[in-house]
Protein backbone atom coordinates (compact mmCIF):
# COMPACT_ATOMS: atom_id res chain seq x y z
CA UNK A 1 0.00 0.00 0.00
CA UNK A 2 3.26 2.35 0.12
CA UNK A 3 3.29 2.95 -3.24
CA UNK A 4 -0.67 4.13 -3.05
CA UNK A 5 -0.46 5.99 -0.66
CA UNK A 6 2.57 7.78 -2.12
CA UNK A 7 0.46 8.98 -4.99
CA UNK A 8 -2.74 9.54 -2.57
CA UNK A 9 -0.21 12.39 -1.15
CA UNK A 10 0.54 14.23 -4.42
CA UNK A 11 -3.46 14.05 -4.62
CA UNK A 12 -4.66 15.46 -1.59
CA UNK A 13 -2.05 18.49 -2.77
CA UNK A 14 -3.56 18.95 -6.05
CA UNK A 15 -6.91 18.87 -4.12
CA UNK A 16 -6.11 21.21 -2.10
CA UNK A 17 -4.92 23.22 -4.78
CA UNK A 18 -8.04 23.09 -7.37
CA UNK A 19 -10.06 24.07 -4.01
CA UNK A 20 -7.95 27.04 -3.51
CA UNK A 21 -8.09 28.12 -7.67
CA UNK A 22 -11.91 27.70 -7.40
CA UNK A 23 -11.91 30.49 -5.05
CA UNK A 24 -9.83 32.86 -7.38
CA UNK A 25 -11.67 35.89 -8.94
CA UNK A 26 -9.57 35.13 -12.22
CA UNK A 27 -10.59 31.48 -12.39
CA UNK A 28 -14.45 32.35 -10.83
CA UNK A 29 -14.66 34.87 -14.08
CA UNK A 30 -13.34 32.30 -16.89
CA UNK A 31 -16.08 30.33 -16.95
CA UNK A 32 -14.64 27.12 -18.99
CA UNK A 33 -11.64 26.91 -16.87
CA UNK A 34 -13.62 26.85 -13.26
CA UNK A 35 -16.17 23.94 -14.36
CA UNK A 36 -13.08 22.00 -15.58
CA UNK A 37 -11.30 22.74 -12.14
CA UNK A 38 -14.47 22.29 -10.17
CA UNK A 39 -15.24 19.15 -11.83
CA UNK A 40 -11.37 17.32 -11.46
CA UNK A 41 -12.58 18.79 -8.19
CA UNK A 42 -15.05 16.77 -7.71
CA UNK A 43 -13.73 13.53 -9.27
CA UNK A 44 -11.26 13.41 -6.45
CA UNK A 45 -13.58 14.43 -3.39
CA UNK A 46 -14.21 11.18 -2.05
CA UNK A 47 -11.07 9.55 -2.20
CA UNK A 48 -9.59 12.51 -0.40
CA UNK A 49 -12.51 12.85 2.24
CA UNK A 50 -11.35 8.93 2.58
CA UNK A 51 -7.75 9.32 2.88
CA UNK A 52 -8.24 11.98 5.43
CA UNK A 53 -10.83 10.16 7.30
CA UNK A 54 -7.64 7.18 7.05
CA UNK A 55 -5.11 9.56 7.92
CA UNK A 56 -6.88 10.34 11.50
CA UNK A 57 -7.52 6.98 12.33
CA UNK A 58 -4.05 6.16 12.21
CA UNK A 59 -3.51 9.21 14.54
CA UNK A 60 -6.03 8.09 16.81
CA UNK A 61 -4.44 4.56 17.00
CA UNK A 62 -1.41 6.07 18.00
CA UNK A 63 -2.68 8.12 20.50
CA UNK A 64 -4.65 5.18 21.79
CA UNK A 65 -1.15 2.85 22.03
CA UNK A 66 0.68 5.64 23.83
CA UNK A 67 -2.15 5.89 26.22
CA UNK A 68 -1.80 1.96 26.98
CA UNK A 69 1.78 2.09 27.06
CA UNK A 70 1.71 4.98 29.79
CA UNK A 71 -0.93 3.79 31.88
CA UNK A 72 -1.09 1.61 34.94
CA UNK A 73 -4.83 1.51 35.36
CA UNK A 74 -6.13 -2.29 34.69
CA UNK A 75 -9.31 -0.45 33.68
CA UNK A 76 -8.03 2.10 31.21
CA UNK A 77 -5.78 -0.53 29.25
CA UNK A 78 -8.92 -2.39 28.88
CA UNK A 79 -10.78 0.58 27.60
CA UNK A 80 -7.58 1.45 25.17
CA UNK A 81 -7.09 -2.08 24.10
CA UNK A 82 -11.19 -1.78 22.83
CA UNK A 83 -10.53 1.30 21.51
CA UNK A 84 -7.71 0.24 19.18
CA UNK A 85 -9.72 -2.74 18.32
CA UNK A 86 -12.20 -0.96 16.76
CA UNK A 87 -9.99 1.74 15.36
CA UNK A 88 -8.17 -0.60 13.51
CA UNK A 89 -11.05 -2.49 12.51
CA UNK A 90 -12.50 1.50 11.02
CA UNK A 91 -9.29 1.38 9.84
CA UNK A 92 -9.37 -1.83 7.40
CA UNK A 93 -12.89 -0.63 6.10
CA UNK A 94 -11.57 2.64 4.93
CA UNK A 95 -8.83 1.06 3.60
CA UNK A 96 -10.76 -1.08 1.32
CA UNK A 97 -12.92 2.02 0.38
CA UNK A 98 -9.66 3.63 -0.90
CA UNK A 99 -8.76 0.46 -3.11
CA UNK A 100 -12.06 0.40 -4.59
CA UNK A 101 -12.31 4.83 -5.21
CA UNK A 102 -9.14 4.67 -6.38
CA UNK A 103 -9.30 2.19 -9.57
CA UNK A 104 -9.13 4.42 -12.44
CA UNK A 105 -12.80 4.13 -14.33
CA UNK A 106 -12.76 3.75 -17.81
CA UNK A 107 -14.34 7.30 -19.48
CA UNK A 108 -16.54 4.53 -21.97
CA UNK A 109 -18.35 2.97 -18.93
CA UNK A 110 -21.46 5.43 -18.96
CA UNK A 111 -22.02 4.90 -22.59
CA UNK A 112 -24.70 2.84 -24.97
CA UNK A 113 -22.96 0.30 -27.55
CA UNK A 114 -23.29 -0.84 -30.91
CA UNK A 115 -22.58 -5.11 -31.01
CA UNK A 116 -21.60 -6.47 -34.18
CA UNK A 117 -21.81 -9.89 -33.90
CA UNK A 118 -20.57 -12.36 -36.94
CA UNK A 119 -20.86 -15.89 -38.20
CA UNK A 120 -17.17 -16.63 -38.56
CA UNK A 121 -15.27 -20.27 -38.86
CA UNK A 122 -18.29 -23.11 -39.28
CA UNK A 123 -20.60 -22.00 -42.15
CA UNK A 124 -24.21 -22.38 -41.39
CA UNK A 125 -23.75 -23.45 -37.88
CA UNK A 126 -21.58 -20.76 -37.22
CA UNK A 127 -24.33 -18.45 -38.42
CA UNK A 128 -26.78 -20.20 -36.25
CA UNK A 129 -24.59 -19.89 -33.08
CA UNK A 130 -24.46 -16.14 -34.47
CA UNK A 131 -28.33 -15.90 -33.51
CA UNK A 132 -28.09 -17.65 -30.55
CA UNK A 133 -25.83 -15.05 -29.11
CA UNK A 134 -28.00 -12.64 -30.56
CA UNK A 135 -31.15 -13.82 -28.55
CA UNK A 136 -28.25 -14.31 -25.52
CA UNK A 137 -27.48 -10.78 -25.49
CA UNK A 138 -31.59 -9.54 -26.64
CA UNK A 139 -32.44 -11.64 -22.60
CA UNK A 140 -29.41 -10.00 -21.18
CA UNK A 141 -30.82 -6.70 -21.92
CA UNK A 142 -33.98 -7.58 -21.04
CA UNK A 143 -33.24 -8.52 -17.60
CA UNK A 144 -31.22 -5.14 -17.24
CA UNK A 145 -33.86 -3.06 -18.48
CA UNK A 146 -31.93 -2.28 -21.22
CA UNK A 147 -33.85 -1.02 -24.72
CA UNK A 148 -32.22 -3.69 -27.83
CA UNK A 149 -32.77 -3.20 -31.07
CA UNK A 150 -31.46 -4.53 -34.50
CA UNK A 151 -30.10 -1.78 -36.43
CA UNK A 152 -28.58 -3.97 -39.32
CA UNK A 153 -28.73 -7.38 -40.10
CA UNK A 154 -27.43 -10.10 -43.09
CA UNK A 155 -29.60 -13.05 -42.44
CA UNK A 156 -28.85 -16.83 -43.85
CA UNK A 157 -30.85 -19.09 -45.61
CA UNK A 158 -30.98 -21.08 -42.54
CA UNK A 159 -31.87 -18.85 -40.21
CA UNK A 160 -28.91 -17.43 -38.80
CA UNK A 161 -26.79 -14.64 -39.12
CA UNK A 162 -23.84 -13.85 -40.68
CA UNK A 163 -23.65 -10.67 -39.56
CA UNK A 164 -25.89 -8.51 -37.42
CA UNK A 165 -25.36 -4.87 -35.57
CA UNK A 166 -27.45 -4.19 -32.63
CA UNK A 167 -27.67 -0.96 -30.60
CA UNK A 168 -27.77 -1.52 -26.71
CA UNK A 169 -28.97 1.80 -24.66
CA UNK A 170 -29.39 1.99 -21.01
CA UNK A 171 -27.38 2.74 -17.42
CA UNK A 172 -23.76 1.44 -18.02
CA UNK A 173 -24.23 -0.69 -20.92
CA UNK A 174 -20.82 -0.51 -22.05
CA UNK A 175 -19.36 -1.40 -18.24
CA UNK A 176 -21.15 -4.60 -18.65
CA UNK A 177 -20.59 -5.83 -21.81
CA UNK A 178 -17.01 -4.29 -23.10
CA UNK A 179 -15.68 -7.75 -22.21
CA UNK A 180 -18.05 -9.62 -24.76
CA UNK A 181 -15.42 -8.50 -27.45
CA UNK A 182 -13.38 -10.73 -29.13
CA UNK A 183 -14.32 -14.72 -30.68
CA UNK A 184 -16.59 -17.10 -29.23
CA UNK A 185 -16.66 -20.66 -29.51
CA UNK A 186 -19.35 -23.33 -29.74
CA UNK A 187 -18.99 -27.10 -29.55
CA UNK A 188 -22.76 -29.34 -30.23
CA UNK A 189 -24.24 -32.05 -32.29
CA UNK A 190 -25.63 -29.75 -35.53
CA UNK A 191 -29.14 -30.71 -36.64
CA UNK A 192 -27.65 -31.67 -39.92
CA UNK A 193 -25.11 -33.92 -38.69
CA UNK A 194 -26.47 -37.34 -39.03
CA UNK A 195 -23.52 -38.86 -37.27
CA UNK A 196 -23.89 -37.24 -33.79
CA UNK A 197 -20.76 -35.88 -34.24
CA UNK A 198 -19.79 -32.62 -32.23
CA UNK A 199 -18.49 -29.91 -34.47
CA UNK A 200 -17.11 -26.43 -33.27
CA UNK A 201 -18.08 -23.34 -34.96
CA UNK A 202 -17.51 -19.88 -34.20
CA UNK A 203 -18.63 -16.13 -34.12
CA UNK A 204 -17.04 -12.83 -32.82
CA UNK A 205 -18.74 -10.06 -30.74
CA UNK A 206 -17.35 -6.38 -31.40
CA UNK A 207 -18.64 -3.94 -28.90
CA UNK A 208 -18.05 -0.49 -29.08
CA UNK A 209 -19.08 2.16 -27.40
CA UNK A 210 -21.80 4.99 -29.20
CA UNK A 211 -20.10 8.29 -29.86
CA UNK A 212 -22.13 11.22 -30.63
CA UNK A 213 -20.48 14.52 -32.20
CA UNK A 214 -19.17 15.59 -29.25
CA UNK A 215 -16.96 12.70 -28.60
CA UNK A 216 -16.02 12.21 -32.24
CA UNK A 217 -15.57 15.06 -34.70
CA UNK A 218 -15.96 13.83 -38.29
CA UNK A 219 -14.60 16.31 -41.12
CA UNK A 220 -17.85 15.87 -43.56
CA UNK A 221 -15.40 16.07 -46.39
CA UNK A 222 -13.58 12.68 -45.02
CA UNK A 223 -17.22 10.91 -45.73
CA UNK A 224 -18.25 9.51 -48.89
CA UNK A 225 -22.13 8.73 -48.86
CA UNK A 226 -23.43 6.75 -51.83
CA UNK A 227 -27.30 6.04 -52.06
CA UNK A 228 -29.39 3.41 -53.53
CA UNK A 229 -32.20 0.92 -54.10
CA UNK A 230 -32.40 -1.02 -50.77
CA UNK A 231 -33.47 -5.07 -52.06
CA UNK A 232 -35.28 -7.28 -49.91
CA UNK A 233 -38.30 -7.17 -48.02
CA UNK A 234 -40.26 -4.24 -48.25
CA UNK A 235 -42.76 -4.22 -50.77
CA UNK A 236 -43.17 -1.34 -53.75
CA UNK A 237 -41.90 1.52 -51.14
CA UNK A 238 -38.39 -0.09 -50.89
CA UNK A 239 -38.37 -0.78 -54.78
CA UNK A 240 -38.85 2.44 -55.69
CA UNK A 241 -36.73 4.60 -53.36
CA UNK A 242 -33.12 5.54 -53.10
CA UNK A 243 -33.53 4.34 -49.22
CA UNK A 244 -30.39 2.57 -48.97
CA UNK A 245 -27.13 4.52 -47.98
CA UNK A 246 -23.41 3.42 -48.14
CA UNK A 247 -21.22 5.93 -46.41
CA UNK A 248 -17.25 5.13 -46.54
CA UNK A 249 -14.69 6.92 -44.12
CA UNK A 250 -12.03 7.83 -46.64
CA UNK A 251 -9.37 8.14 -44.02
CA UNK A 252 -9.45 4.92 -42.61
CA UNK A 253 -11.73 2.99 -45.53
CA UNK A 254 -14.02 2.31 -43.64
CA UNK A 255 -17.48 1.17 -44.53
CA UNK A 256 -21.30 1.12 -43.62
CA UNK A 257 -23.84 0.29 -45.40
CA UNK A 258 -27.36 0.35 -43.99
CA UNK A 259 -30.74 -0.64 -45.71
CA UNK A 260 -33.23 -2.05 -42.84
CA UNK A 261 -34.35 1.40 -41.98
CA UNK A 262 -37.74 2.89 -43.45
CA UNK A 263 -36.24 5.85 -45.19
CA UNK A 264 -32.89 7.40 -46.18
CA UNK A 265 -32.77 9.27 -43.84
CA UNK A 266 -32.93 7.16 -40.88
CA UNK A 267 -30.60 5.01 -42.77
CA UNK A 268 -28.22 7.96 -43.23
CA UNK A 269 -28.49 8.54 -38.92
CA UNK A 270 -28.10 4.90 -38.05
CA UNK A 271 -24.77 4.85 -40.46
CA UNK A 272 -23.50 7.79 -39.22
CA UNK A 273 -23.68 6.02 -35.73
CA UNK A 274 -22.02 2.81 -36.58
CA UNK A 275 -19.64 4.56 -38.74
CA UNK A 276 -18.73 7.35 -35.87
CA UNK A 277 -18.16 4.02 -33.54
CA UNK A 278 -15.79 2.02 -35.80
CA UNK A 279 -14.09 5.23 -36.50
CA UNK A 280 -13.04 5.60 -32.95
CA UNK A 281 -12.53 2.01 -32.78
CA UNK A 282 -10.17 2.28 -35.54
CA UNK A 283 -8.17 4.61 -33.98
CA UNK A 284 -8.21 3.17 -30.29
CA UNK A 285 -6.76 0.11 -31.57
CA UNK A 286 -4.00 2.41 -33.41
CA UNK A 287 -2.30 3.46 -29.89
CA UNK A 288 -1.91 -0.73 -29.33
CA UNK A 289 0.55 0.00 -26.84
CA UNK A 290 -1.85 2.16 -24.61
CA UNK A 291 -5.13 0.19 -25.79
CA UNK A 292 -3.92 -3.19 -24.31
CA UNK A 293 -2.34 -1.58 -20.89
CA UNK A 294 -5.75 0.45 -20.17
CA UNK A 295 -8.74 -1.51 -22.09
CA UNK A 296 -7.98 -4.52 -23.21
CA UNK A 297 -4.72 -6.17 -21.02
CA UNK A 298 -6.83 -6.67 -17.72
CA UNK A 299 -9.04 -9.63 -19.14
CA UNK A 300 -6.99 -10.66 -22.61
CA UNK A 301 -5.99 -8.77 -25.38
CA UNK A 302 -9.64 -8.23 -26.41
CA UNK A 303 -8.49 -9.15 -29.77
CA UNK A 304 -11.55 -10.27 -31.89
CA UNK A 305 -9.74 -13.14 -33.49
CA UNK A 306 -8.46 -14.38 -29.86
CA UNK A 307 -10.91 -17.13 -28.54
CA UNK A 308 -12.30 -15.67 -25.26
CA UNK A 309 -15.60 -18.41 -24.42
CA UNK A 310 -16.17 -21.95 -25.24
CA UNK A 311 -20.27 -23.03 -25.04
CA UNK A 312 -20.09 -26.76 -24.86
CA UNK A 313 -23.27 -28.09 -25.34
CA UNK A 314 -23.20 -32.08 -24.35
CA UNK A 315 -21.19 -30.75 -21.38
CA UNK A 316 -24.01 -28.13 -20.67
CA UNK A 317 -20.59 -25.71 -20.06
CA UNK A 318 -19.55 -22.52 -20.08
CA UNK A 319 -15.68 -21.46 -19.94
CA UNK A 320 -14.19 -18.55 -20.29
CA UNK A 321 -10.59 -18.65 -21.03
CA UNK A 322 -9.20 -15.28 -19.61
CA UNK A 323 -10.33 -15.74 -16.32
CA UNK A 324 -10.23 -19.54 -16.08
CA UNK A 325 -14.18 -19.99 -15.18
CA UNK A 326 -16.15 -22.45 -15.86
CA UNK A 327 -20.05 -22.74 -15.34
CA UNK A 328 -22.08 -25.91 -15.76
CA UNK A 329 -25.12 -23.79 -16.74
CA UNK A 330 -24.93 -23.11 -20.74
CA UNK A 331 -28.74 -23.47 -20.65
CA UNK A 332 -29.30 -20.42 -18.66
CA UNK A 333 -26.28 -18.22 -19.48
CA UNK A 334 -27.95 -18.77 -22.94
CA UNK A 335 -31.18 -17.41 -21.84
CA UNK A 336 -29.46 -14.40 -20.83
CA UNK A 337 -28.44 -15.52 -17.01
CA UNK A 338 -24.83 -13.33 -17.48
CA UNK A 339 -24.63 -11.74 -14.79
CA UNK A 340 -22.07 -14.65 -12.81
CA UNK A 341 -19.80 -14.41 -15.77
CA UNK A 342 -19.92 -10.61 -16.09
CA UNK A 343 -19.17 -10.09 -12.84
CA UNK A 344 -16.43 -12.11 -12.39
CA UNK A 345 -14.64 -10.48 -15.53
CA UNK A 346 -15.37 -7.14 -13.99
CA UNK A 347 -13.71 -8.13 -10.32
CA UNK A 348 -10.87 -9.74 -12.42
CA UNK A 349 -10.41 -6.29 -13.62
CA UNK A 350 -10.49 -4.51 -10.75
CA UNK A 351 -7.89 -6.47 -9.20
CA UNK A 352 -5.48 -5.86 -11.99
CA UNK A 353 -6.29 -2.11 -12.46
CA UNK A 354 -5.52 -2.39 -8.27
CA UNK A 355 -2.52 -4.53 -8.66
CA UNK A 356 -0.90 -1.95 -11.30
CA UNK A 357 -1.64 1.08 -8.75
CA UNK A 358 0.26 -0.74 -6.14
CA UNK A 359 3.16 -1.71 -8.83
CA UNK A 360 2.99 2.43 -9.19
CA UNK A 361 2.42 1.27 -12.59
CA UNK A 362 -0.76 3.43 -13.19
CA UNK A 363 -1.04 7.12 -11.98
CA UNK A 364 -4.16 8.60 -9.91
CA UNK A 365 -5.78 11.13 -11.55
Amino acid sequence: MDKIFDQLEGLVERYDELQEMMSDPEVINDTPRYLKISKEAADMAKVVTEYKKYQQLKSDIEQSKEVLNESKDPELEDLAKEEISEQEEQLAAVEENIKVLMIPQDPNDDKNIIMEIRGAAGGDEASLFAGDLLNMYERYAERQNWQFEIIDENKTEVGGYKEVAIMISGKKVFSKLKFENGAHRVQRIPTTESAGRVHTSTATVAVMPEYDEVDLEIDPKDIRVDVYRSSGAGGQHINKTSSAVRMTHIPTGIVVAMQDQRSQQQNREKAMQILRSRVYDYYESQNQSEYDAERKSAVGTGDRSERIRTYNYPQNRVTDHRIGLSLNKLDKIMNGQLDEIIDALILSDQTKKLERIQNGETKLY
